[in-house]
């Protein structure tokens, strides 16, 4: 089972990003526990990115809300990037 690893600039993000949004702590919450227990798992849709972002990954706490990932396999580790809208995640502000 993958391990999630939290890096400091991840967890300021993240808790902006609940500060911003408390109504989506749960959701957020269920979302890291899900991609850690299967992060294939179809809710997730997970799907690599392309472009800057090429080499990491996205997974969706919502329709509007994503997290991306840099999902080191032969580590056996995902290692959470950023959080936000669509907007926020892919860099498009």
């Amino acid at each position: 089972m993958p391990k999630l690893i939290f890096t400091e600039s991840y967890e300021k993000r993240a808790k902006k990003f609940i500060k911003k949004h408390p109504e989506l702590k749960s959701q957020y919450t269920k979302t890291l526990k899900l991609l850690e227990l299967n992060p294939y798992h179809p809710s997730l849709r997970l799907h690599p990115l392309s472009g800057k972002l090429l080499g990491l990954h996205s997974v969706s706490i919502n329709i509007s809300y994503r997290i991306s990932l840099e999902v080191q396999i032969t580590e056996d580790s995902i290692i959470p990037i950023n959080v936000g809208d669509h907007d926020d995640v892919y860099g498009k502000n």
